[in-house]
């Protein structure tokens, strides 16, 4: 079907009758409106790109900066970024991966790109020399946006991901109908608290644990920095320190780790075992039943959202994203992996 004038609307933030000046060559339209109206246009396919079409008329460069690694959402978002890139008319776009426990080498990598660049989507620890080099960035002319775990105190545009918070909360609450009545011991693992996600996620589940009011004990809390091996050798000490262990909620990466500790114990079914983000590992762990639940965010959506709103910061437009979804994914409902969730 066809894209009408009202998804173009929708796509460039703007009235259906702005996008008629606009595609009528009314007057009265702030040129910069206009360019964010044919480039909505020509995104969607309501008007053709290439050479002599109404638009931008100069290539815009982003820049997406991610933490290097083994973490596979960071893998799959990285993955989407390219793809997208690709389907946008005068978009070229840098990836690059950065140790993501190194702050002097994520400011320095900031740095570099003052002035060189019209958009910087960032995922990154909140380190004084991050925020320090995301000033800098900003007051160089360059919009800057925190994707999947937000940096606050600094002027970025916006963040897109989910609430993490609320995701601790959401696996605090699964995990408690999960273990039933009765004091359980459960454990915690973290990436790092470095990650402003990692510490909210912390903290949205021990509101619920608090609220079980005895119900729930944390016996262990543990930063792996996203590393299966180091992430397998607490869950190893762990089951051996406490035989009664009933639970772990691990909040960042090193699922796959945790999961080859819980079998190799022989505990992956009576261990409950919450994770985030589905992929090839904790689909097939769910699958298994050593994983009860992931909490799933989708990649495609945030590199989607985060190319739109910096398309929108370099012609000086507004905010115009909405949050992310949740979403909670149990062995009976994993989607088919060609189907986007969220």
């Amino acid at each position: 079907m066809r894209p009408t004038i009202e998804d173009i609307a929708r796509e460039a933030g703007v009235s259906t009758a702005t996008v008629d000046r606009v595609l009528n060559a009314r007057a009265g339209v702030h040129e910069r409106t206009r360019v964010a109206v044919f480039a909505a246009a020509v995104r969607i396919g309501y008007l053709p790109a290439g050479p002599g079409q109404p638009g931008p008329t100069s290539a815009l460069t982003f820049d997406i900066v991610l933490p290097a690694g083994p973490n596979l959402f960071m893998l799959r978002l990285g993955a989407e970024f390219e793809r997208q890139a690709t389907q946008r008319a005068r978009l070229a776009l840098r990836l690059q991966r950065i140790e993501g426990f190194e702050p002097a080498r994520i400011a320095a990598a900031l740095q570099q790109l003052e002035g060189r660049s019209q958009g910087v989507a960032l995922s990154a620890i909140d380190h004084p020399a991050v925020r320090d080099a995301i000033r800098r960035l900003t007051r160089s002319g360059t919009p800057v946006l925190t994707l999947a775990t937000d940096i606050q105190g600094v002027p970025r545009i916006g963040y897109i991901g989910i609430d993490n918070r609320a995701a601790g909360r959401l696996a605090g609450y699964v995990m408690a109908r999960f273990l039933g009545s009765g004091a359980h011991k459960v454990a915690l693992l973290l990436g790092s608290v470095a990650y402003r996600g990692h510490e909210e996620r912390e903290m949205g589940f021990r509101h619920v644990v608090a609220e079980q009011q005895g119900r729930m004990d944390v016996v262990n809390q543990v930063e792996v920095r996203e590393d299966d091996a180091r992430a397998g050798a607490v869950v190893t000490a762990l089951l051996d320190e406490h035989p009664d262990l009933a639970a772990i909620y691990n909040i960042g990466a090193g699922n796959r780790g945790i999961a080859e500790a819980l079998e190799r114990g022989k505990r992956g079914r009576d261990v409950v075992f919450i994770g985030h983000d589905l992929n090839e590992d904790t689909r097939r762990y769910l699958v298994s039943g050593t994983m009860d639940a992931v909490i799933d965010q989708n990649p495609r959506v945030e590199a989607r959202d985060a190319l739109d709103q910096l398309e929108r910061a370099a012609m000086g437009l507004g905010w115009s994203a909405h949050p992310i979804r949740t979403q909670i994914i149990f062995a009976e409902n994993i989607p088919d992996e060609d189907v986007d969730v969220g």
